[in-house]
């Protein structure tokens, strides 16, 4: 999404100082950088004097891109009329439990520090849970106690504890303190209603909670020479290729797609199942998938060979863990509801990505953890193609009912809008020191 091709969603009651904080930014392609990318240039749109504090690009490789290795000092950028301030911060190479919390800590830390017009108005977005403190800090400090918005892209409680990251004393530490956070906040936008709910059963007040969907950042695909395009990807004729695209890490539990594979191998069947993108967990899966025929993975591609790659594919696959429920709803299926493209969902049947595929009508849902009905539902896809082309045709529907960016735009403007115009008091204003530090015993 260029800020160039954005209209303003309505004329501004003033021009606001927006200060945005949030760990993941373009020119990341995945996950929820794209989505914090596309809200700055929404509302620098919309006339407001957007400033984004954000980390070095690093998702999904976990490693600092090579343009910005080695970085001791804050770098300053600008992209259209948004400026960029992005602080340094350490990448783990294992980001699970205290690493990853260590990471995030010190881009709070950092980012609270960082000074340019005083701020009329500051959004967080979480995960990086501690960024919400970071926020808080921010906002009653150099912004005079202006109001604080959150955008939650993911329940990073329900991360922890589904993940079994941090045990359950670490998880329940976690979900405490994100309610902490997410309570002293003057607005919260959830990106889905499952994520809505769960704040509310939380305890968050009705009226600070919305929801505003992510919507579909890749352009209008043009028409694709789909034999050629999948040549060019090596993908072999014959074959029908089950792809999953975006992070390759632990909550996607992709081993079950190796072994369906596998099983693949021992049956001969003529199907491929293909990993595009990167990831924490793709080395190991390469390891562990070695002597495995119909098993590829495919580096991440840029905008216009990933779209490609999407019409080229038989089956768009959504996997994830079986413990996986309220975290997240993966916004990679705004993209697979777009492409045209049936999608077989092996999830947790009472998910958020679940809710979305049924309500899309985008294609079955199959057991997780389960590579065998992975297998079968694959098979039961490709031997039927009207089927596969009714849930193509209706996911793209959906997409566009539900994922168009000019609502996403302008539901948006209003929310930051209403935060400026109403100043609502926090019910919650603990010490800067309780929301951006854990304990050893916290995270143990």
């Amino acid at each position: 999404m260029s800020a160039e091709a954005l209209e303003p969603s309505a004329p501004p009651s003033r021009r606001l100082n927006v200060l945005i904080l949030g760990l993941n930014h373009a020119p990341e392609t995945t996950g929820i950088a794209p989505y914090t990318t596309g809200l700055a240039q929404m509302l620098a749109a919309d006339g407001h004097a957007v400033h984004v504090v954000t980390g070095m690009p690093h998702y999904p490789q976990w490693r600092v891109a090579d343009d910005y290795r080695g970085a001791r000092r804050p770098r300053r950028e600008r992209a259209g009329s948004v400026r960029i301030t992005r602080v340094p911060h350490p990448v783990p190479s294992r980001p699970t439990g205290a690493s990853r919390i260590g990471m995030e800590a010190v881009f709070a830390l950092r980012a609270a520090m960082v000074r340019g017009p005083r701020p009329d108005v500051v959004l967080a977005v979480s995960p990086a849970l501690l960024s919400v403190g970071a926020a808080r800090w921010v906002a009653r400090t150099w912004g005079r106690g202006c109001p604080v918005g959150v955008v939650v892209q993911d329940l990073y409680g329900a991360a922890v504890a589904e993940a079994g990251a941090l045990g359950g004393r670490g998880a329940g530490s976690v979900a405490r303190l994100e309610h902490r956070l997410l309570a002293g906040a003057d607005g919260v936008v959830a990106v889905h209603d499952v994520l809505r709910d769960a704040l509310l059963r939380a305890g968050l007040p009705t009226e600070r909670v919305t929801t505003i969907r992510n919507w579909t950042h890749l352009d209008e695909q043009p028409d694709t020479d789909i034999a050629a395009a999948r040549r060019e990807l090596g993908w072999p004729q014959g074959e029908a290729v089950v792809l999953h695209a975006g992070n390759i890490g632990a909550k996607q539990g992709l081993d079950g797609v190796v072994e369906a594979a596998r099983l693949a191998d021992a049956r001969g069947l003529p199907l491929r199942f293909v990993l595009l993108g990167d990831g924490n967990q793709r080395a190991r899966l390469v390891e562990a998938a070695r002597g495995v025929e119909r098993f590829t993975v495919v580096d991440p591609l840029p905008a216009d060979a990933f779209r490609t790659a999407l019409a080229a594919a038989d089956v768009l696959l959504l996997h994830e863990r079986p413990e996986v429920a309220e975290m997240c709803a993966p916004s990679k299926l705004t993209s697979y509801f777009a492409a045209g493209r049936p999608v077989l969902a092996a999830t947790n049947a009472a998910s958020a990505a679940a809710r979305e595929v049924r309500a899309a009508g985008a294609g079955p849902i199959v057991t997780p953890g389960d590579p065998a009905a992975l297998v079968e539902g694959a098979l039961a896809l490709v031997a039927d193609p009207e089927a596969g082309a009714r849930h193509a045709a209706s996911a793209r529907r959906y997409a566009t009912r539900s994922y168009g960016a000019d609502a996403a735009h302008a539901r948006y403007g209003a929310w930051v809008r209403d935060l400026a115009d109403g100043r609502t008091t926090a019910t919650d204003q603990h010490d800067v020191a309780d929301v951006l530090t854990l304990t050893p015993q916290e995270i143990s």
